[in-house]
């Protein structure tokens, strides 16, 4: 298993209706693009959104001669971030990197300041993540066959962590309970950062969490996993069984990241963009990289991405209901 985490380093065409926020269409320009572009991702600084954004934002620049800037405004679960580009003028220069929160926010927020599938048009999925659930050294479970019968012995005894009441590891935490029929203790924080450093220090028994930020304590035996997420074996990670296949047929606790545009952007620019994300995140330099680091490439068509978002919209709708979570004012 070491060796899996020595490689681990440092780390429908869009939908083109006319926008809430009534931006007129801008003409595609067939040299796009001819000035610095801005990427806002939803997120801080060195988290993995903005780590991908960075990758794919420093290759966009080498092939297309023009600038791509990185700017992050983190909070609200992307919110912030994501409201910053729907209402930014639908001239191509303007993206957003988003993560799975944004297919989730529909569905735990009363109320959000756009429409998700209308003033945003889907791009590409930039990558897919794979999580891992990982526990404390001392927690007499090794597999996830173990970690059940401990939960069902002690009913309400374990908890674990997420980063926030509706974000992808509290979901995935929530289907865990119900596929499993395990009685766990939700504790959020302000972050997956914090559960993980509670975590380590024993306050929490389990946590869904990314493995690039896994990988350091898993090295030094900080940290146990019990299986990855997804309905097949990450590439990047191939040692480590799924959920899946350990017991829970069909769990998918997986998170992706992908870009946007403002909802009216012309479709070739949007293609324009798809096709060079696609070319960047194909490029054996940067697809070997991010393999490296846990995350696998994807760079799918705006039809492909509009496809699964929506998909993963009512994936998610579902498993906040059966959690019993009520939207909230954002």
């Amino acid at each position: 298993m070491q060796t899996v985490f020595a490689r681990l380093g440092i780390l429908s065409m869009a939908l083109f209706g006319a926008a809430t926020f009534h931006h007129p269409a801008i003409a595609a320009n067939a040299d796009y693009p001819t000035k610095p572009v801005k990427i806002v991702v939803a997120s801080a600084a060195g988290g993995i959104l903005d780590t991908v954004a960075r990758q794919v934002a420093l290759g966009l620049s080498v092939n297309t001669g023009q600038q791509f800037i990185v700017e992050n405004k983190p909070g609200a679960g992307g919110i912030i971030g994501t409201e910053t580009v729907a209402k930014s003028a639908p001239d191509g220069y303007t993206a957003g990197h988003i993560a799975t929160s944004h297919a989730i926010n529909p569905s735990v927020y009363a109320k959000l300041p756009y429409d998700t599938m209308v003033d945003l048009a889907p791009v590409t999925q930039t990558v897919n993540l794979t999580n891992l659930l990982v526990v404390q050294p001392n927690l007499p479970a090794n597999n996830l066959r173990e970690l059940i019968a401990l939960a069902k012995a002690q009913p309400g005894k374990l908890t674990f962590g997420s980063a926030g009441v509706g974000q992808s590891n509290h979901l995935s935490g929530e289907i865990l309970k119900q596929m499993a029929n395990i009685d766990i203790v939700h504790v959020p924080y302000k972050g997956s950062a914090p559960a993980l450093t509670d975590l380590l220090t024993g306050t929490i028994s389990m946590l869904f969490v990314d493995a690039l930020s896994a990988a350091p304590h898993v090295k030094a035996g900080r940290l146990k996993v019990i299986a990855a997420t997804g309905l097949q074996r990450s590439k990047a990670l191939p040692d480590y069984p799924t959920l899946s296949e350990s017991g829970l047929p069909g769990f998918n606790g997986n998170s992706w990241l992908g870009i946007v545009l403002p909802g009216n952007t012309s479709p070739e620019i949007v293609q324009t963009l798809s096709k060079e994300t696609a070319r960047v995140l194909n490029s054996p330099d940067v697809r070997d990289k991010l393999l490296s680091q846990g995350v696998e490439p994807v760079g799918s068509t705006p039809q492909e991405f509009r496809a699964f978002i929506l998909k993963e919209m009512e994936r998610y709708a579902q498993a906040a209901k059966a959690a019993g979570i009520t939207p909230q004012q954002q």
